[in-house]
Protein backbone atom coordinates (compact mmCIF):
# COMPACT_ATOMS: atom_id res chain seq x y z
CA UNK A 1 0.00 0.00 0.00
CA UNK A 2 0.89 3.49 -0.37
CA UNK A 3 3.21 5.17 2.58
CA UNK A 4 3.81 7.84 4.41
CA UNK A 5 7.09 9.73 4.85
CA UNK A 6 7.90 10.06 8.63
CA UNK A 7 8.95 13.63 7.88
CA UNK A 8 6.11 15.13 5.11
CA UNK A 9 2.51 14.38 4.24
CA UNK A 10 3.77 13.06 0.25
CA UNK A 11 2.40 9.53 0.16
CA UNK A 12 4.74 7.30 -1.96
CA UNK A 13 2.94 4.87 -4.59
CA UNK A 14 4.69 2.01 -5.32
CA UNK A 15 6.15 2.20 -9.25
CA UNK A 16 5.04 -0.33 -11.44
CA UNK A 17 8.08 -2.51 -11.51
CA UNK A 18 7.55 -2.96 -7.64
CA UNK A 19 3.79 -3.98 -8.38
CA UNK A 20 4.26 -6.13 -11.15
CA UNK A 21 7.19 -8.24 -8.98
CA UNK A 22 4.98 -8.33 -6.27
CA UNK A 23 1.75 -10.15 -8.16
CA UNK A 24 3.50 -12.55 -9.93
CA UNK A 25 5.40 -13.65 -6.42
CA UNK A 26 1.91 -13.51 -5.28
CA UNK A 27 0.71 -15.56 -8.18
CA UNK A 28 3.11 -17.82 -7.64
CA UNK A 29 1.43 -18.92 -3.85
CA UNK A 30 -1.94 -18.40 -5.18
CA UNK A 31 -0.91 -21.52 -7.69
CA UNK A 32 0.51 -23.58 -5.20
CA UNK A 33 -2.82 -22.81 -2.85
CA UNK A 34 -5.14 -23.23 -5.60
CA UNK A 35 -5.34 -26.39 -6.90
CA UNK A 36 -8.96 -25.69 -9.24
CA UNK A 37 -7.36 -22.80 -10.41
CA UNK A 38 -6.57 -22.67 -14.50
CA UNK A 39 -5.14 -18.92 -15.25
CA UNK A 40 -4.34 -15.82 -14.25
CA UNK A 41 -3.93 -12.39 -14.98
CA UNK A 42 -4.16 -8.28 -14.44
CA UNK A 43 -5.88 -6.31 -16.90
CA UNK A 44 -6.81 -2.08 -16.46
CA UNK A 45 -4.14 0.39 -16.06
CA UNK A 46 -1.33 -1.45 -14.62
CA UNK A 47 -2.01 -4.04 -18.24
CA UNK A 48 -2.05 -1.15 -20.46
CA UNK A 49 1.14 0.20 -18.87
CA UNK A 50 -0.36 3.60 -17.93
CA UNK A 51 -1.21 2.92 -14.11
CA UNK A 52 -0.73 6.01 -11.96
CA UNK A 53 -0.65 7.17 -8.28
CA UNK A 54 -4.21 5.93 -6.82
CA UNK A 55 -4.50 3.08 -9.51
CA UNK A 56 -5.78 -0.10 -8.39
CA UNK A 57 -4.79 -3.58 -9.66
CA UNK A 58 -7.66 -5.43 -11.53
CA UNK A 59 -7.03 -9.30 -11.28
CA UNK A 60 -8.64 -12.31 -13.08
CA UNK A 61 -8.72 -15.22 -12.04
CA UNK A 62 -10.67 -18.42 -14.33
CA UNK A 63 -10.90 -22.00 -11.85
CA UNK A 64 -12.65 -25.37 -12.97
CA UNK A 65 -15.38 -24.89 -10.94
CA UNK A 66 -16.71 -23.22 -8.05
CA UNK A 67 -20.00 -23.56 -6.07
CA UNK A 68 -19.48 -19.91 -4.42
CA UNK A 69 -22.14 -17.48 -6.40
CA UNK A 70 -20.21 -15.19 -8.70
CA UNK A 71 -20.19 -11.93 -6.06
CA UNK A 72 -18.62 -13.84 -3.08
CA UNK A 73 -15.32 -15.88 -5.12
CA UNK A 74 -13.21 -13.14 -4.13
CA UNK A 75 -14.13 -13.23 -0.23
CA UNK A 76 -11.43 -15.99 0.43
CA UNK A 77 -8.53 -14.75 -2.06
CA UNK A 78 -5.75 -12.74 0.48
CA UNK A 79 -4.90 -9.53 -1.68
CA UNK A 80 -3.87 -8.24 1.17
CA UNK A 81 -0.04 -8.73 0.38
CA UNK A 82 -0.18 -6.86 -2.78
CA UNK A 83 1.48 -3.39 -2.55
CA UNK A 84 -1.31 -1.51 -3.79
CA UNK A 85 -5.83 -1.84 -3.49
CA UNK A 86 -6.29 -4.91 -5.92
CA UNK A 87 -9.91 -6.45 -7.23
CA UNK A 88 -10.58 -9.94 -8.46
CA UNK A 89 -13.06 -11.24 -10.73
CA UNK A 90 -13.49 -14.74 -10.35
CA UNK A 91 -14.83 -17.09 -13.40
CA UNK A 92 -15.40 -20.94 -14.05
CA UNK A 93 -13.84 -22.09 -17.09
CA UNK A 94 -17.65 -22.66 -18.18
CA UNK A 95 -18.27 -18.76 -17.43
CA UNK A 96 -15.40 -17.17 -19.52
CA UNK A 97 -16.23 -19.27 -22.41
CA UNK A 98 -19.61 -18.16 -22.27
CA UNK A 99 -18.37 -14.51 -21.73
CA UNK A 100 -16.00 -14.77 -24.88
CA UNK A 101 -18.76 -16.11 -26.82
CA UNK A 102 -21.52 -13.56 -25.60
CA UNK A 103 -18.37 -10.89 -26.98
CA UNK A 104 -19.42 -7.05 -25.87
CA UNK A 105 -16.39 -4.74 -24.67
CA UNK A 106 -16.00 -5.94 -21.27
CA UNK A 107 -15.10 -9.65 -22.65
CA UNK A 108 -12.99 -7.90 -25.71
CA UNK A 109 -11.06 -5.76 -23.37
CA UNK A 110 -10.24 -8.73 -21.00
CA UNK A 111 -9.30 -11.16 -24.39
CA UNK A 112 -6.95 -8.28 -25.57
CA UNK A 113 -5.46 -6.63 -22.35
CA UNK A 114 -4.80 -9.41 -19.95
CA UNK A 115 -1.07 -9.98 -18.93
CA UNK A 116 -1.52 -13.84 -18.15
CA UNK A 117 0.70 -14.67 -14.79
Amino acid sequence: MPVRSLTSSVLRWPDALRVERAVRAWARRVRRQRPELVRLGYFGSYARGDAGVGSDLDLVAIVRECAEPFERRPIGWDLTRLPVPAEIIIYTGKEWEALQRRGGRFAWMLQDETVRL
